[in-house]
């Protein structure tokens, strides 16, 4: 069987997601849920795994829960939330030994599966609600952590770049929520929401490992048995925004080295046909360290600290990243442009053509020493409505010519400029 070959069924909006593989020695269990990204509920849906992760009826406490875990060999337990486009996606993880490569014959399969149900559907509760100590505990840590987002000027200054360039777009909105919504959760409330996202949004759900098919999805019923009667077909993500301006936002702070940021509209989703030449455009750009603003801001003019690009792949969004000296603002953003208006022209070497398709495949192949990895190309796939194999994406990369990552080049406009700069050398 084929390494990505999922064995996959679907019912009321809840979808079984199956990889017998004996390509890993522990198997893992993945449960996405997805939400709308809204200012209603991405402040909730951030703080709800949090609180579900605190403990269920039989493991009420962290330390119980933990050690259940360490009880069924060390299992890996987590649980978060994502923003993939214009969706929050909550997510709970755990890996498990595989009881074929134990001596103990317990079913460590039908047990993982157990916790993970007991933690989704039968959480901690108190007088009908979420306990409050708990709530309030997870309340202040969320909070710690958006205010904490300041301190990490790199995250920092995307996040801003991308308010500022989605404003009037949900994807504006951090994944962990909005701060001002925390105080006002009370675990009614949040109990309430817990309820609603269970019966009312998309679930998908992973198993991965030396798995009998028939078996994982028999458990998954038994110990998950969500019923999404009313469960809604969420819209697909906005990704096709025509640029009328460029904007500059500039902000300053004590910091001892400035954060130019520039966001661009590629016009693509992960979807679309040029999807692949677009991750060689990215390539090519910024996103290894041959690429033209590595090579052209770092190296040869020294402008930069750091000049790397990323995708954001449902959004159709491109992101240029790069720490500099404040001083250095005029040069380094010409340079960043010329590199930009090379692409359009197709001057791309052929050093940086292989050697990006050589990066890019060697990438893309580790995803199969990744059970995770795995599980989130094939989700990928399913939020945008089109999967890809790998050998398909790999093939695509392969075929991709110079004029195939012009032509994406030439979709891709620069919406906003964003620079953080020194308040120390503000003139």
């Amino acid at each position: 069987m084929n390494e990505l070959s999922f064995i996959s069924h679907e019912q009321e909006r809840i979808g079984v997601h199956i990889l017998p593989t004996q390509k890993f020695k522990t198997t893992t269990i993945l449960l996405h849920i997805q939400l709308p990204l809204t200012e209603e509920l991405v402040t909730k849906g951030a703080l709800l795994p949090n609180v579900l992760q605190r403990g269920t009826e039989r493991y009420p406490n962290p330390a119980q829960l933990q050690r259940h875990l360490d009880s069924l060999y060390g299992a890996i337990f987590n649980a978060g939330v994502v923003k993939r486009g214009e969706k929050q996606i909550i997510q709970l993880y755990l890996e498990i030994a595989n009881e074929k490569f134990l001596a103990d014959s317990r079913p460590l399969l039908e047990e993982g599966i157990r916790f993970l149900g007991e933690v989704l559907t039968r959480p901690l509760l108190e007088n009908g609600a979420f306990a409050k100590k708990v709530v309030e505990l997870e309340k202040e840590a969320l909070t710690k952590r958006i205010e904490g987002l300041i301190d990490d000027k790199m995250r920092y200054a995307n996040q801003r770049l991308t308010e500022e360039m989605c404003k009037e777009e949900p994807y504006r909105l951090l994944a962990y929520g909005i701060r001002e919504q925390i105080p006002q959760i009370t675990p009614e409330d949040l109990y309430a929401f817990y309820q609603e996202v269970l019966s009312s949004y998309p679930v998908d759900m992973y198993v991965i490992g030396d798995v009998q098919p028939d078996e994982a999805a028999k458990h998954l019923h038994q110990y998950i048995p969500l019923v999404a009667s009313g469960a809604k077909e969420l819209p697909p993500t906005t990704y096709k925004k025509t640029v009328t301006k460029e904007h500059t936002v500039t902000e300053e702070m004590s910091v001892a080295q400035g954060k130019l940021n520039i966001g661009m509209r590629t016009q693509i989703g992960y979807a679309d046909d040029d999807y692949v030449h677009l991750m060689m455009y990215n390539g090519v750009l910024g996103g290894f360290p041959h690429s033209k603003l590595f090579m052209n801001v770092r190296e040869k003019a020294s402008l930069a600290y750091y000049a790397v690009s990323q995708l954001e792949t449902q959004k159709g969004l491109c992101m240029i990243m790069s720490g500099i000296e404040t001083a250095n603002y005029e040069q380094a953003l010409t340079i960043i442009k010329e590199q930009l208006d090379m692409m359009r022209r197709g001057e791309i070497t052929d050093v940086e053509l292989n050697q990006t398709k050589a990066m890019l495949t060697n990438q893309l192949r580790e995803t199969r020493d990744s059970a995770a990895a795995i599980a989130s190309m094939d989700y990928n796939g399913r939020l945008s409505g089109r999967r890809r194999s790998l050998e398909e994406i790999l093939d695509g990369i392969s075929r991709t010519t110079k004029e195939d990552v012009a032509r994406v080049a030439q979709k891709v406009e620069i919406d906003t400029i964003y620079f953080l700069r020194g308040k120390e050398e503000a003139k």
